[in-house]
Parts: C-alpha cells; sequence; structure tokens
C-alpha cells in the first residue's frame, strides 16, 4: 500500500496555486494577497485628536483650575487651517485636525464643557491625546506583503491607504459531488436501504472552512455514465471537484469506473485506517484536480482534513503540507493494526490530555461530531497504553 506521506506528497505536486486575478474590495475577503501594498501617505496623514476636547496650548494649562475663551470648533472632516494663540482654547471633536500652535488635547471629561468660554481642572501633558502624522504608518511603507490571507483587518487597512482594487489568488472553487444509489436528500422519507447523504454536506462545509468556495451538486447514482455527465456539467465552475463513494474494490463503483479508464486519476490503497481507498488525478481541458475520497462519513472527512485541505493551501498560494500536530497524553488504551497509520477521534483538553470518544467505526458520523482531534498512531505501532504521549491533529 501507498504511504499517507507519499500520497500527500504527489497531491501537492499536481495541485499549483490559481493564478492571481484583481477584485474589487467587497469580493477580496478570504482571498490571499498577490502583490506588496503599501501606502502613498502617512497614516494618519495629518494630527488629529484622539478624543473630543478642547486643543489648548500645554504651558497655558500649568496652573488649574483655570478658564480659557474657547474661539473655535473643530470637527472631524473639517478642511479649513485653523491656528491658535496664547491663552486659547479650541473646541475639538474626535479625528479633528490640530490647529497650528495647539500642542495638546484636554479630554472634555476633565472640564466644564463649556463652549464660549472652558474651565480646566487637570493638567495635560504635551501631546495628550494627539495622533501624530504618520504614527501608524510612513509613506511609502509596506503595509501587508504576498501570501498575507485577507482578512476583516488586511481588508481595512488596505482601503485605509486608498487601494479600490487589488490583486489576489482567489478562493478555489470547489464542487463536492456524493454518489451513490442509496443516497436521499434530507428531509425526504426514507426508503428500504437508504440513507440520507450527509457527506456532500460535510465536505461542502469543510471546503468552506478551508477558504474555499464550496458548491454542493446533486448526488449521483451507481451509473458511470451519469456520473461523467454530471462532473462535466460542474466542470465548468470548479477549480478542484471532491467526490465520495464509488471508490473501492466491489462492484457499482462509479467514480472508479467512469475515471479509471481516462488514464490521469489513480486510484490506490493508502496504507491509512479510515480512508485506505482513495483517487487522484486530474481530469479536463483545464487539468482540474479530482479528489475521489471514501464513502464511510469519517473516512471521507478524514481524507479531507490529510489531504484536500493541505491541496487547497496549495492552489491560494499558501504553506502546503500535512496537517500540525501537538503532543497529548491519551487517557485510555489505543489498538491500530499493523501497517497503517491510525487517526481515532478524539477529545482534546487543556491539561494536555486526549480522551478516545466512544464509536471508532468509519460509519460513526455523531462520534466525530463529538470530536475535535484525530489521535495519529503510527503504522509500525499496534498498541498505545494508556498515558502515553502521542501526536494529535487539531480538528
Amino acid at each position: 500500500m501507498k504511504s499517507v506521506d507519499a500520497h500527500l506528497a504527489d497531491i501537492l505536486a499536481t495541485v499549483r496555486p490559481l493564478a492571481p486575478l484583481e477584485l474589487e474590495l467587497e469580493r477580496a475577503l478570504g482571498t490571499t494577497l498577490a502583490e506588496e501594498v503599501t501606502s502613498p501617505v502617512p497614516l494618519p496623514p495629518f494630527n488629529n485628536s484622539a478624543m473630543d476636547g478642547y486643543a489648548v496650548r500645554s504651558v497655558d494649562i500649568l496652573q488649574v483650575p483655570v478658564t480659557l475663551p474657547v474661539i473655535d470648533d473643530v470637527a472631524a472632516g473639517s478642511n479649513e487651517l485653523r491656528a491658535i494663540g496664547p491663552g486659547h482654547a479650541v473646541r475639538i471633536m474626535t479625528g479633528g485636525p490640530m490647529p497650528a500652535g495647539a500642542d495638546t488635547v484636554v479630554p472634555v471629561e476633565w472640564t466644564d464643557g463649556g463652549t464660549v468660554s472652558v474651565r480646566i481642572d487637570r493638567i495635560a501633558e504635551p501631546g495628550n491625546a494627539i495622533r501624530r502624522a504618520g504614527e501608524d504608518v510612513q509613506a511609502g511603507e509596506v503595509v501587508l506583503k504576498p501570501g498575507t490571507v485577507i482578512g476583516p483587518a488586511q481588508l481595512g487597512i488596505i482601503a485605509g491607504v486608498g487601494r479600490r482594487r487589488v490583486w489576489v489568488r482567489p478562493r478555489p472553487r470547489v464542487v463536492v459531488l456524493a454518489t451513490g444509489a442509496e443516497l436521499v436528500e434530507p428531509g425526504l422519507p426514507l426508503g428500504h436501504g437508504q440513507i440520507w447523504d450527509s457527506n456532500s454536506f460535510t465536505l461542502t462545509a469543510a471546503a468552506l472552512d478551508a477558504g474555499a468556495d464550496g458548491f454542493r451538486a446533486p448526488t449521483v447514482g451507481d451509473d458511470p455514465a451519469a456520473f461523467l455527465e454530471q462532473l462535466d456539467a460542474q466542470l465548468v465552475r470548479a477549480d478542484a471537484v471532491i467526490t465520495s463513494g464509488g471508490v473501492s474494490m466491489g462492484a457499482y463503483e462509479p467514480v472508479k469506473e467512469a475515471l479509471a479508464p481516462l488514464g490521469t486519476v489513480r486510484f490506490e490503497k493508502v496504507a491509512m485506517q479510515p480512508g485506505m481507498p482513495q483517487g487522484f488525478g486530474v481530469v479536463g481541458d483545464d487539468q482540474v484536480p479530482v479528489f475521489a475520497l471514501p464513502g464511510n462519513p469519517v473516512s471521507s472527512f478524514v481524507s479531507f482534513m490529510l489531504f484536500v485541505r493541505p491541496a487547497l493551501d496549495r492552489m491560494r498560494g499558501l504553506p502546503a503540507g500535512p496537517p500540525e500536530t501537538v503532543t497529548a497524553r491519551v487517557t485510555g488504551a489505543l489498538r491500530s493494526p499493523a501497517g497503517r497509520r491510525s487517526f481515532l477521534r478524539g477529545r482534546l483538553t487543556d491539561d494536555g490530555t486526549v480522551t478516545p470518544v466512544r464509536g471508532q467505526g468509519s460509519h460513526q458520523l455523531a462520534a466525530l461530531a463529538s470530536a475535535d482531534a484525530l489521535i495519529v498512531v503510527p503504522e509500525e505501532v499496534t498498541e498505545v497504553p494508556s498515558g502515553q504521549e502521542v501526536e494529535v491533529i487539531r480538528l
């Protein structure tokens, strides 16, 4: 059987980062920056007040209480040039540009709030409550580097330096296609021998959680021709396709029967549990990656975490490799088949222990839903005693 590491290496050697494109800011959330973003001006671009209060000369309030005449108001957004002379105050709002001559702001809470004159009850040191020009960013300074994932804060600084569009690697478009004649859409009644489809919902959500745009396609039965027709219809909107089911060794395996003859998708046994049957390759003129995952719910989800998520990172232009692990002490004994790397479901606690959940079968979706970690048991290990340290993948 093929090793887990070799299978992932083949996948990462095949997938490529998506080509950059220029997007409006409203569409850039969750994408990966593909250019260096600099600021054309200092930020803030001018000295301004950090609070509602009064702009004064600090030398005029060395002795308090003191009453000063209020000669003007300055609001945020004011474009008038103002100046202040000895013994005067200007009422100023948060964000208002500092008048020339003023070197401090007295918060309104330290005063009587007067509008014609103001009584100041506390000394304000020079520079108090003033946002200095360029204290956040200097003109020409790099604010974001390529490879940065654009979240809300990153989107804010791009807008804050005056950019309306930005070059990014887009979120991969991932189409999820579940197969199996036994599958029924949730919400519909079950017939004999049928189950509600959960895989397509799980895998679409996993793709979204991994920073992709997930699209759930209608399920397909056990007809290879119908599968190929559905796949061909979905390729127009796909940067990657995930299928579940139809990859094992038995009869009625539509994914394997449809894709294996193409010669561009390989179906192999990977030395892991759950998830031994795996398929991967490319299809179509655009060489779209196809991840053919097993049909058991836990197997398909574990396969996504081990193989698909790193591939999506690569497509997004991010560092890609095996999932990161942490070390924890297991609270119960574990068993694993020789020659396979096991990924057992568990719950990780803040005290550094991990507890296996009840129900480790590849069909036991409820047990998976109660877990927040995968306990890794190496291929050469068949038994792990309670209390031993193990590697754990956080879910």
